[in-house]
Formats: structure tokens, C-alpha cells, sequence
């Protein structure tokens, strides 16, 4: 398997990620009923965040936290539906590239996962 090294590469991660989440019953609600996510809009966002983040293109700029701040002030973001959120991350990933940019693209969201969870327990006990 290749790594990933483009953002067509990071399409086809992020696209099989989302119909993933939206199989899965105990997190698809969030994006389906909270949020209303449309994919034609959302994934290339999302692209472009990856592409940013592992690839250096630049492109985005929307507030990572803030986003998920008010999706959490809609439907409580718990900690196990991260866990869901990293398991359908990883699979997607793992299913189809491995190497360098695959492991950074992982520990990247496993370290956005615990700063979003902080961020929501300091939001919820009003340190923010």
C-alpha cells in the first residue's frame, strides 16, 4: 500500500471516514440529525484541512474548535463518541494507505480528539 501524498489520496480517506460515521447508528445522528452535514460541502473542507495539516498546502481556515464547541452545545460530544470518531478514522486509513503521513494523519487526530474533549469538559464546567 502506498501513503498517502495528495489530496485525491486524502478524498478517499475522508470520504470512506464519513460512510463510516454514517453506518454507524451510535454516532450518525450527530451528523445526520445535529448537524444536517452535507457531504458534497463538508468533504472537501475537510480535504483541505487534511491537506493543510499533512500536506503544507494551506486553504483552511475555519475554527477547528469553535465548530465542534457548537455542535457539543447541540448534543453532548462524549468521550466514547470520540473513541467511535478515531476507530472509523483509523480503519479508513488503514484500510486503503500506510506510511509516514498515514501515522502523522492518526496521531494528528488522536491529539484533536483530546484537545476537543478538554476543550468541551472546560466549556461544561465554565472555565472557558
Amino acid at each position: 500500500m502506498n501513503d498517502i501524498q495528495n489530496q485525491d489520496d486524502l478524498y478517499k480517506v475522508v470520504d470512506e471516514f464519513y460512510q463510516k460515521l454514517l453506518a454507524d447508528e451510535a454516532i450518525s445522528y450527530i451528523f445526520t440529525d445535529v448537524v444536517k452535514v452535507k457531504l458534497e460541502e463538508h468533504l472537501p473542507i475537510l480535504v483541505s484541512f487534511w491537506s493543510q495539516s499533512i500536506l503544507g498546502t494551506g486553504g483552511y481556515f475555519n475554527n477547528l474548535t469553535q465548530i465542534h464547541l457548537d455542535v457539543n452545545a447541540k448534543s453532548y460530544l462524549s468521550k466514547e463518541l470520540f473513541e467511535i470518531w478515531l476507530h472509523h478514522f483509523e480503519n479508513a486509513i488503514d484500510e486503503n494507505y500506510q506510511g509516514i503521513n498515514c501515522e502523522r494523519m492518526k496521531n494528528q487526530a488522536h491529539n484533536l480528539s483530546t484537545i476537543m474533549q478538554i476543550k468541551i469538559a472546560k466549556e461544561k464546567d465554565g472555565k472557558m
